[in-house]
Formats: C-alpha cells, structure tokens, sequence
C-alpha cells in the first residue's frame, strides 16, 4: 500500500506521486502518515517535510499551511514551497546565517514587527538549509 501525495502552493504544484511515508511539520510537532492513517485536518508550521517512497527519503521545504488526510490520500496546501533537491546547499547555509544574525539582533528587546519579520525569515532560511539534507 502507499500514499498519494500532493503539495499545492498558490504558483505551482510542488508535488504530485506516491508515497509509502509521510512526515509533516504540523504546527502541535512532526505527525507521520503511513497507509491506513485516520482521517485527519492538520495546520502545518514552516518546516521540512520528509517523504519516502521507493527510493529512499527527499525532502521539501514547507513555508506554512495546512495538510488534509484522506483515504490514503495526503493533500497538502501551502504558502510556499521548494523541493529539497533544488535548493542550492551553500546558499542556504548563507541566508540561514544571515537570518540568525539578524534574529539575534533583536534579543531582549520587545517584540516589533521588525523582531517578528526576522523571526519569520529565520524560519524559512531554516526550513531551506535543512531540507537541502534529505533523510
């Protein structure tokens, strides 16, 4: 038995096949989708999403959302998302520094839409590094 997933952001369908295992960033914790999961309406957080299939693990990078699952069917509608395999590992791991520079300009001080736009950057620069590593 497997999965049929599908990643849907508002630009483009990010993905469309089977799967044998899903797991999501919902925004409770990582919730894991096998064949036979129960009916199911998650809020997803921006994170990575991890998916096995025949071979092996891959990964996308999820910017927010929600995952709906049902009969063996995993929809998935997002903000925004990227595969991991096309992200460009380097440039990833040099935004995610930049971001956590900038979010750390910011501790101890009161809370500002400046302090959460570099809360938000420092979670998506985050989600694309760490999708760049599939497994």
């Amino acid at each position: 038995m497997s999965l049929t997933l599908r990643v849907l952001a508002p630009d483009q369908s990010v993905f469309d096949g089977i799967a044998d295992e899903v797991i999501l960033p919902s925004t409770t914790g990582q919730v894991g989708i096998l064949p036979g999961h129960v009916t199911m309406l998650a809020a997803l957080d921006t994170g990575v999403m991890r998916l096995r299939d025949g071979n092996g693990w891959s990964t996308i990078a999820l910017m927010g959302g929600f995952a709906e699952v049902e009969s063996d069917e995993v929809t998935v509608l997002v903000n925004a998302a990227e595969l991991g395999s096309s992200i460009n590992a380097s440039t990833a791991e040099a935004e995610f520094e930049a971001a956590q520079q900038a979010a750390a300009s910011f501790e101890g001080q009161a809370t500002s839409p400046d302090k959460l736009k570099a809360a938000q950057s420092l979670a998506r620069a985050r989600a694309r590094f760490q999708a760049t590593k599939a497994g």
